[in-house]
């Protein structure tokens, strides 16, 4: 019993972090580079676990509760990959739906569907999410709150991770959307993006604020 209280203490001194693989036929996503680049990191005197989901609807989802029960870590964040966006989003709702305008990497385009039937409409996140872009505007990153995480595989993580933390209320966990990597300057395609070095310490800086800024912040 001592060891199995010792494991857990230990546990609750990690950060979850959790990237996608690449999808819609792209080659790279930063989210996953950055999961990877990040794990082990010490950060506000937490371990990084850093890992990577299948762009899958409903076995992503399955992996993040299967990483949940196995670290039982005291913040949880996701990170995704929005291609049209310029800047770092924090995400402050996740939605109760799936529906999606290109198929996942499974080849599945699921249409006005729960993501949990029965469950609420919508999600709060429970991190300090202004905070967070506060903290990255007063380094120069471009940040701001987001009010939608879409309806793609990135939002089915998201609520199926605050549906799972309503058992869990010392748990904080949320969502955050990176734009595309920017190389040699320029950003891909002549898109928005953002040099990958950057994000991977913005989101170090992220993590730093979501242990340390114990308050909710959302309206």
């Amino acid at each position: 019993m001592r060891r199995r209280h010792r494991d857990s203490r230990q546990s609750n001194r990690t950060i979850l972090l959790t990237g996608f693989e690449p999808f819609g036929g792209a080659e790279r996503n930063p989210s996953q580079e950055i999961a990877r680049a990040l794990d082990g990191r010490a950060i506000a005197g937490r371990r990084v676990v850093g890992a990577v989901l299948p762009c899958v609807f409903g076995r992503a989802g399955t992996e993040l509760l299967r990483l949940l029960r196995k670290h039982q870590s005291a913040v949880v964040v996701c990170l995704g990959l929005a291609e049209s966006r310029a800047e770092i989003t924090p995400e402050r709702v996740a939605i109760n739906v799936d529906d999606a305008r290109i198929p996942d990497n499974g080849g599945q385009a699921p249409a006005d569907r729960p993501v949990i039937r029965g469950a609420p409409a919508a999600y709060w996140s429970t991190l300090p999410v202004k905070a967070m872009v506060a903290a990255l505007h007063s380094r120069g990153v471009p940040a701001s709150v987001s009010n939608s995480a879409g309806t793609f595989v990135c939002n089915h993580v998201f609520f199926r991770l605050l549906h799972a933390l309503r058992r869990r209320p010392g748990v904080r966990g949320g969502f955050v959307h990176l734009p595309p990597v920017m190389e040699g300057g320029d950003a891909l395609a002549g898109g928005p993006g953002l040099p990958l070095e950057t994000m991977v310490e913005a989101v170090a800086v992220l993590l730093d604020v979501a242990v340390r800024d114990r308050r909710r912040r959302r309206a």
